[in-house]
């Protein structure tokens, strides 16, 4: 092994806004102290219960990706673990998502985009 993956960082034009929707969805506690990482208007994270660490670099010409649009692709996404697939939807909608692909009902995955256009997928489990 070469490395250890520390977190992934998302680059937005808010990054308080954005740690605090994935907070809506994952849990945990935005900007707690790590000596890894120094936090300020430019950078926050996200610690999930999990062990996971999201961070959130502020970009001010970001350009959200555009799914499924090869010009502007997604570039990556993250893949979230859901029990009902329905009330997850709901959730994450209230807290500022926006739906981009809900497909046909027996399919088991559905695409949506942050507060700043990354994608990501909630998928039953």
């Amino acid at each position: 092994m070469i490395a250890e993956l520390q977190c992934v960082v998302l680059d937005c034009p808010e990054p308080q806004r954005l740690a605090g929707f994935y907070r809506s969805v994952l849990g945990g506690t935005v900007d707690q102290p790590d000596r890894r990482w120094s936090v300020d208007g430019d950078w926050t994270t996200l610690h999930t219960p999990s062990g996971l660490v999201l961070a959130f670099q502020r970009a001010p010409d970001h350009q959200p990706p555009r799914w499924p649009d090869p010009v502007r692709p997604q570039q990556f996404h993250l893949d979230f673990g859901v029990p009902d697939l329905d009330r997850a939807q709901e959730q994450v909608l209230a807290h500022g998502a926006t739906l981009l692909d809900e497909g046909p009902a027996d399919r088991g995955w559905r695409v949506y985009a942050d507060p700043a256009g990354h994608p990501f997928c909630m998928v039953r489990h």
